[in-house]
């Protein structure tokens, strides 16, 4: 812990990579595995293109209950943290692997999201993009103001990151002299190689998780348990 304080204290270009782990210490589910269940439908089933071009009123009944359990959760201490490193660092970068809008709660104002965002809708017609919280959706499926058909702001299993988006994540892990990775398990590609990457270039690359990781034996130190608990020690 000490070590990456001050590394953590020392540098002057920090990025944090963030995963599904930090959200389920705030109580959102991770979607996989048999808790992932939804109507004995696996997310993998429901969040490709395919899915919606089949079934667009069952994928979105599937998005607004999950929209639903996100909206009863709250921003924890891990979040925190990171709005604080953010105020404390001039160049920071925060890339995050979920959707689920709890770093914007927080306050996080430099967020690259891999994933997309779970409360924006994108429309399929005129390609219009705009912010909607409402819980529950009014009706399902929702539509742009054009009549079009919307979709969830997400990237969806074979579908390409946003080109921009993670052309801007590598020139931050490369740059970085920390990359902090939070609650992701790094299998997750092409997110993970961001670690790669880092340490590539000599960054010095921290874990923060509740178990041991496929990255653990990668990374210069790696930290056992919530980033609600840790996040806030190293930023103090």
């Amino acid at each position: 812990m000490e070590q990456a304080r001050e590394w953590i204290r020392t540098a002057s270009r920090v990025v944090v990579l963030t995963g599904a782990g930090i959200s389920a210490e705030s109580g959102v589910p991770t979607f996989r595995g048999e808790q992932g269940l939804w109507k004995e439908h696996k997310p993998e089933e429901l969040a490709t293109p395919e899915a919606f071009t089949r079934d667009p009123r069952l994928v979105w009944e599937w998005y607004d209950w999950r929209r639903g359990l996100i909206s009863k959760v709250a921003p924890n201490g891990g979040h925190r943290a990171l709005v604080e490193l953010e105020c404390q660092k001039r160049y920071f970068t925060l890339v995050t692997q979920n959707v689920d809008g709890l770093h914007d709660l927080a306050g996080s104002g430099r967020i690259l999201k891999l994933h997309g965002d779970i409360w924006r809708f994108r429309c399929l017609e005129c390609r219009s993009d705009w912010p909607d919280r409402r819980v529950p959706l009014p009706k399902v499926p929702p539509h742009c103001r054009c009549g079009g058909m919307a979709r969830p702001g997400v990237v969806w299993f074979g579908e390409p990151l946003p080109d921009g988006m993670w052309l801007e994540a590598e020139h931050a892990a490369r740059e970085a002299e920390v990359l902090l990775v939070v609650g992701t398990s790094g299998v997750v590609y092409p997110a993970a190689s961001l670690i790669t990457l880092a340490r590539a270039s000599g960054a010095k690359v921290i874990e923060v998780n509740i178990e041991e990781t496929p990255v653990s034996s990668e990374v210069h130190v790696s930290l056992r348990g919530p980033s609600g608990e840790l996040l806030p020690k190293m930023v103090k």
